[in-house]
């Protein structure tokens, strides 16, 4: 009578993840394949999004500013794709939310940063230069701060400051509408790069609150799915007659909404309510400093026994 055989040892059993934390590290193989699928369902998303990012570098660098700004707007459309696969999905994750900043560095930092470079200022060396590291690292601030103070009770209505896909869209359909200019374009004028370069990554670090339109992208409700439906509908009739119009008029719009939303909310207040507007914005704590430090410093300023304000 022959023994059992024994079970077929995996190529690489031996090598286990440890995490320095001393949180549980589940390999991918424990998983059924329908759980394998949810985990990481995003985060393909997002890979495709770290991958649009660095080919558009790499096309800007070989003067194909055309085909990456497309790569930029699929960066974009990832962006969107993963935050709500993962809603969907039920697969959120501190990792995610790492892993989703890194991504959108690239195609929103860095990828924006190498056109300003190459394709808005080419016939200024310094000034591209210090334009395009000002973008990458106000998308850098813009990020890290957006890590360290997430809120789950904040208003989901509004973003503190341009989101970073928000302002690589304004070089993006810039390039569209101009189409290409050429090397040299602007020896007459240095207007129209200096706003596309500078303007959008300030906005980022602001703390000028953005509508986040998310329920747009997740509409719950018959009349909320209409309004998606038809706010598709013009965009993909706008990008089928005129995509360099369209993408153009999205991009600054959106920008300017801010603004608009600023000098419109006593009407809108007194004409629909005070849900119409945003509410007051209550003081972060500090992007800089532990909170224990921060408070140790309000107690400083207030006195002994004093509560900090």
């Amino acid at each position: 009578m022959s023994e059992e055989a024994p079970a077929r040892r995996r190529r690489f059993d031996r090598w286990r993840l440890v995490s320095p934390t001393g949180a549980e590290v589940v390999s991918l193989r424990q998983l059924s394949k329908r759980e394998r699928l949810r985990v990481t369902a995003p985060t393909l998303f997002t890979i495709v999004n770290m991958m649009s990012g660095l080919s558009s570098v790499l096309l800007a660098f070989r003067g194909e500013f055309t085909w990456a700004a497309i790569l930029i707007a699929v960066s974009i459309i990832m962006d969107i794709a993963d935050g709500g696969v993962a809603r969907l999905v039920g697969a959120t994750s501190p990792f995610g939310l790492q892993m989703d900043s890194l991504a959108d560095l690239i195609a929103f930092g860095f990828a924006p940063a190498v056109l300003v470079h190459t394709w808005a200022l080419p016939d200024y060396p310094l000034l591209s230069w210090l334009a395009a590291f000002f973008w990458l690292g106000c998308a850098a601030f813009r990020l890290a701060r957006f890590n360290v103070t997430v809120d789950p009770t904040a208003d989901k209505r509004y973003f503190v400051g341009l989101p970073s896909p928000a302002a690589a869209a304004v070089v993006m359909a810039t390039i569209f509408a101009l189409n290409q200019p050429k090397s040299g374009a602007y020896d007459t004028s240095l207007i129209v790069p200096v706003i596309v370069s500078f303007v959008p990554a300030l906005l980022m670090v602001t703390s000028i609150r953005f509508r986040s339109f998310r329920n747009l992208l997740a509409p719950s409700g018959r009349n909320a799915w209409i309004t998606t439906g038809l706010a598709v509908l013009a965009i993909v009739i706008g990008l089928v007659l005129n995509p360099g119009l369209t993408g153009l008029v999205i991009a600054y719009g959106y920008i300017l909404q801010a603004p608009l939303g600023v000098l419109t909310a006593p009407a809108r207040e007194r004409l629909l309510g005070p849900e119409s507007v945003a509410p007051r914005r209550e003081r972060m704590p500090s992007v800089f400093l532990p909170e224990t430090e921060v408070v140790s410093a309000a107690e400083d300023v207030a006195g002994p026994g004093c509560p900090p304000s």
